[in-house]
């Protein structure tokens, strides 16, 4: 996996870099099935479940707290780029704007193209976590999730949903497409949790 596109990782990055990791000279693109294509002006974010049903519009993302995060990222392919820069919403304001109507132990997120990942409450509520629409300091491209996508950079990639359309929470676990397929149900880089 070394040469041109991947190194090993310095020793001084071990606090950074997760075991089994390589860095990326680039930021590759991954994705399974075809790039859905979803104009801003007609992305919707829905929410149901344990929630009030509430749909967002691109300009209630906009009108909530702007956010710059740079945060590292793990795919669980083994390589990880770091000082990733994004501009979005801190998943926590986010949630001051649904109504839940029971407390959550999980979340299914749903995505246009019919991508599905899940997290526990505890991983998805967290201040680091991030709706994103911008990365270094562009509209945040179709390949790699946009309009919009979650971020959620302490855990493998595959659980930063691409081209969010859909928070659904739980009071129980509900697999997504790539933990129904044999990866893990939570993804921590730091244990290597790539697989059940």
């Amino acid at each position: 996996m070394e040469g041109k596109f991947f190194s090993k990782p310095d020793p001084s990055l071990n606090n950074r870099v997760p075991p089994g990791q390589r860095l990326a000279q680039g930021f590759p693109v991954l994705t399974y099935g075809e790039t859905p294509l979803i104009a801003p002006e007609d992305w919707q974010l829905q929410v149901w479940g344990l929630a009030t049903p509430k749909t967002f519009s691109w300009s209630d993302l906009m009108n909530l707290p702007q956010s710059e995060f740079t945060a590292d990222f793990h795919c669980v392919t083994r390589w990880s780029k770091l000082d990733v820069q994004w501009r979005g919403v801190k998943v926590t304001d986010f949630l001051t704007q649904v109504e839940l109507t029971t407390q959550p132990q999980h979340v299914l997120l749903h995505c246009y193209g019919g991508y599905t990942t899940n997290l526990t409450w505890s991983d998805f509520a967290r201040e680091d976590n991030f709706l994103a629409h911008q990365l270094f300091a562009q509209p945040l491209p179709q390949a790699r999730g946009g309009p919009v996508r979650l971020v959620v950079p302490h855990l493998y990639a595959w659980k930063s949903a691409k081209w969010l359309k859909g928070i659904q929470f739980l009071t129980e676990e509900k697999l997504g497409f790539w933990e129904v397929n044999g990866y893990h149900y939570r993804g921590d880089p730091w244990q290597q949790e790539r697989y059940s």
